[in-house]
């Protein structure tokens, strides 16, 4: 299993308030802005560490807080308060070096106003409402890239948002430190799959770097006969594994060989610190097989993928899997495959050749071998299922040449209107927002990719977050969509990138 983010990130809450009130009201301020910290550090909603830090009230002392998030591998994020009146001239320093994701909390220590007792010392305590106008307008004269949140930290919606936000800066930062392999190259004569590596470095933060098949096959070479003997015995007691595939079937020896290829696989990225990777049917060197197996497993355990050398989706598919963490649902590659055109139930059916995450079924996976026209190998084995039903987005990823652009579409993942005996591998049913017509035409015309990840975990608003983040260019597509605005929508965002790039 890949290490865990959510067990050493954190999240800065700096509040900030100016030396005029005295050291009394600024204990109180201290006193009331740690108790929120604390609030929101014991919420279920907010998957990371809220670390309280001292109030801030210089230019000096606020510079210097930013900067050490800065240099802080634990802070994926700050979030700023303003518990009275912090004059916002104080803030531009630290905000034109601030490199963290940033979320501006706009929100009081409590709920209901004491109308009775209310007097001016309250009134001097609990300046927020101003207090945060006037750093909202710092914030928008500097451009600088925020999420603003509204409400009480005692309200679940609040702390929801708080929580998608952290989310997002969780993948945010494994974007920035990210080591993706590519076995091979990408599939010959594909245009959506090919892309700038080396502005996706410059951009995100992603490393991406090739290498020869047969440097993984050597690894699968060097496993023992013992390790694949204990993998398959906990296949067996994971899997429903078919008859054929179990010790003293006829198809054993392909279940060993899938079982060596997951340990080589799984060896050469754990030693080379790899949380994403690519494989191409159309380059398995000495592979005796496509890796069916060994991919959904690593998908399964946290890592990214991408067929056909798909680095980009393989890219996102382990940023979104980080943000899910702990999150009901799954998150997996996927690709849209064919239609169900019956009017007025029109559905998308989404498979791949054998590279889907089990985790997004609830039902136990089948471990079955079947042929692959494709690829020039033996038949390969590979875990066969149906996603459960749920909501979801589906994620692409293109280079748009001066800019990655992401599109999101929300769909509900719905069960197959009828039983699929002889689709030989896992797949996902889905009814796209708005409707099929109007989602399809849409993701066309913004030159959206066929491979693409789909999260039952993770929702629009996550990835919105992360699109501000990174400022990458987001569309969505969703049940407000119609063909006319998104037509709109795509030449408004033409226009604006290229004037932003002339900047």
């Amino acid at each position: 299993m890949i290490a865990s983010r959510l067990v050493t990130s954190q999240v800065w809450l700096v509040t900030g308030s100016q030396s005029l009130y005295g050291p009394d009201i600024l204990d109180q301020v201290a006193d009331q802005s740690r108790q929120i910290a604390d609030q929101l550090d014991g919420s279920a909603e907010i998957p990371v560490q809220v670390r309280w830090l001292p109030v801030v009230t210089t230019t000096e002392a606020i510079a210097q807080v930013l900067a050490e998030a800065n240099a802080s591998e634990e802070c994926i994020g700050v979030i700023a308060w303003m518990h009275t009146f912090s004059p916002a001239k104080m803030w531009i320093r630290g905000l034109k070096t601030l490199r963290k994701p940033l979320l501006h909390l706009h929100t009081q220590f409590g709920v209901e106003l004491p109308w009775q007792s209310l007097d001016m010392d309250f009134m001097n305590l609990n300046q927020a409402a101003h207090g945060d106008r006037e750093f909202g307008y710092i914030q928008t004269r500097l451009s600088t890239p925020r999420k603003t949140v509204a409400g009480h930290v005692s309200d679940a919606k609040t702390r929801r948002r708080i929580g998608t936000w952290a989310r997002a800066s969780l993948g945010r930062a494994e974007l920035s430190t990210m080591k993706l392999a590519r076995f091979g190259d990408n599939m010959r004569g594909v245009a959506v799959t090919e892309g700038d590596k080396v502005e996706a470095e410059a951009h995100f933060g992603a490393s991406i770097d090739a290498f020869g098949v047969n440097d993984l096959v050597a690894v699968v070479d060097r496993v023992t006969a013992a390790e694949v003997d204990e993998l398959i015995g906990e296949y067996e007691d994971t899997y429903e594994v078919a008859a054929e595939l179990r010790p003293g079937g006829d198809r054993h020896d392909s279940l060993r060989h899938g079982a060596q290829i997951e340990l080589g696989l799984r060896k050469f990225l754990q030693g080379g610190g790899f949380h994403a990777f690519t494989t191409n049917f159309e380059d398995l060197g000495g592979l005796r097989q496509l890796p069916g197996l060994a991919v959904q497993r690593l998908m399964a355990d946290g890592y990214g993928f991408g067929g056909e050398g798909d680095w980009k989706t393989s890219m996102m598919l382990r940023t979104v899997k980080v943000m899910g963490e702990g999150l009901p649902g799954g998150t997996s590659f996927m690709e849209d495959y064919t239609y169900d055109l019956t009017p007025g139930r029109e559905r998308i059916l989404g498979a791949h050749m054998l590279e889907v995450c089990p985790s997004i079924t609830a039902a136990k996976p089948t471990l079955e071998v079947h042929p692959l026209g494709i690829g020039d190998r033996e038949d390969p084995v590979r875990l066969r299922f149906t996603a459960a039903p749920g909501e979801a987005i589906i994620l692409g990823i293109s280079d748009m040449g001066s800019r990655f652009r992401l599109v999101v579409n929300e769909v509900h993942v719905v069960e197959p209107t009828q039983d699929l005996p002889n689709l030989p591998v896992a797949c996902a049913v889905w009814e796209p927002l708005p409707d099929w017509s109007t989602s399809t035409e849409a993701w066309l015309m913004s030159g959206a990719p066929h491979h693409t990840v789909m999260s039952t975990a993770v929702d629009a608003e996550a990835i919105d977050d992360l699109a501000a983040m990174t400022d990458t260019e987001l569309l969505v597509i969703d049940a407000a969509t119609t063909v006319r605005g998104f037509q709109h929508e795509l030449k408004w965002n033409d226009v604006y990138h290229h004037v932003a790039a002339g900047l």
